[in-house]
């Protein structure tokens, strides 16, 4: 059998992950929005069980997968999903000396990971994910 294509094509669906998620967030570079999405992901897997979490992980691609779980600490309690401004605030916490996610981040990095994946997939896997999970999606 081959490699299939979502591992042969990885690096180059990541960069365009990246570049998707600067333009729509008006960041200047890929660092400054690695760090965002990083926070995005983080904010969103922070208000999801282990399960639930390795499920919406499923449908991304193999780089935004290991981004996803990448320093995730089991331990740390579930939050409830909150309104978008606290979550955002949570995005921007993530090394806060360097992070400079715009208020829109997660709307941002939404809109990117959108173009990233089958989007009936994402949906289909957010429906069965607690109330807010599809809500934080949405673009």
């Amino acid at each position: 059998m081959t490699v299939p294509m979502a591992y042969s094509e990885a690096s180059k669906v990541f960069e365009q992950f990246l570049r998707d998620a600067r333009e729509a967030s008006g960041l200047t570079t890929r660092h400054q929005t690695y760090t965002m999405v990083e926070g995005v992901f983080r904010t969103f897997r922070q208000r999801l069980e282990v399960r639930d979490a390795i499920h919406f992980a499923s449908v991304l691609p193999p780089l935004l997968r290991a981004l996803f779980v990448d320093a995730w600490n089991l331990d740390a309690p579930i939050r409830p999903f909150e309104d978008r401004a606290s979550m955002t605030r949570e995005v921007q916490s993530l090394r806060r000396d360097h992070n400079f996610a715009p208020d829109t981040a997660i709307h941002d990095v939404a809109v990117a990971l959108r173009k990233s994946v089958d989007e009936a997939a994402l949906d289909h896997v957010l429906a069965g994910l607690p109330a807010g999970a599809a809500e934080f999606w949405q673009i």
